[in-house]
């Protein structure tokens, strides 16, 4: 398994990204994808997540209205576009595959080495 993330940089806060996280070495497309994000010196804290078709979504409270997941199944890539940042958005942001749709970090197995998105105010 192999988790790629990309497109995290330094923005300024009100400015948008769209992060990447291109999957390899498993069925993709029977996977639940999950995003997750550790803030400096703080623990992880799940985002968002998306069936494996891409028809449901859900997002943390602290991003809703601002962050969009999506997938391409075709091209096993997944992707968190991010509107309106905000300082408190800094953070390393990974991806990760599950079996089911939770709120919780449990049961995600494998991850990539995140991308860092860092908001300046």
């Amino acid at each position: 398994v192999e988790l790629v993330e990309s497109g995290g940089g330094l923005v300024q806060a009100g400015d948008s990204l769209r992060l990447s996280c291109a999957a390899s070495g498993f069925t993709f497309i029977t996977y639940v994808m999950t995003w997750v994000r550790q803030a400096p010196g703080k623990g992880l804290e799940w985002v968002s997540d998306i069936d494996s078709g891409g028809g449901i979504t859900n997002y943390a409270d602290s991003v809703k209205g601002r962050f969009t997941i999506s997938r391409d199944n075709a091209k096993n890539t997944l992707y968190l576009q991010l509107n309106s940042l905000k300082p408190e958005d800094t953070a390393v942001y990974y991806c990760a595959p599950r079996l089911y749709l939770a709120r919780h970090l449990d049961g995600m197995d494998y991850w990539g080495k995140g991308t860092l998105v860092t908001v300046s105010s």
